[in-house]
C-alpha cells in the first residue's frame, strides 16, 4: 500500500518514494565518507581551491 504525501510538506508522491531516496543519499554519502577515507586521498584545501578558481575566471575574462 502506498501512503500519500502532500506536496506542500513533500516533494515526494509517497512515503515510500521519499524512504527510497533516503536510503539512496545515505548510501551515496556513505560512498563518499568511505572514499575519503581511503590512504592516499588527495584533499586540496578550499582557499586554494577558491583561488585557483579565481584566476581561471579573472584569465577568461580578459579573453
Amino acid at each position: 500500500m502506498t501512503t500519500a504525501l502532500s506536496p506542500i510538506a513533500s516533494e515526494f508522491d509517497t512515503a515510500e518514494d521519499a524512504a527510497a531516496h533516503d536510503r539512496w543519499f545515505r548510501n551515496q554519502v556513505d560512498a563518499a565518507v568511505r572514499e575519503a577515507d581511503t590512504p592516499g586521498a588527495v584533499f586540496i584545501p578550499h582557499d586554494q581551491v577558491m583561488a585557483e578558481m579565481d584566476a581561471i575566471i579573472e584569465a577568461a575574462e580578459k579573453i
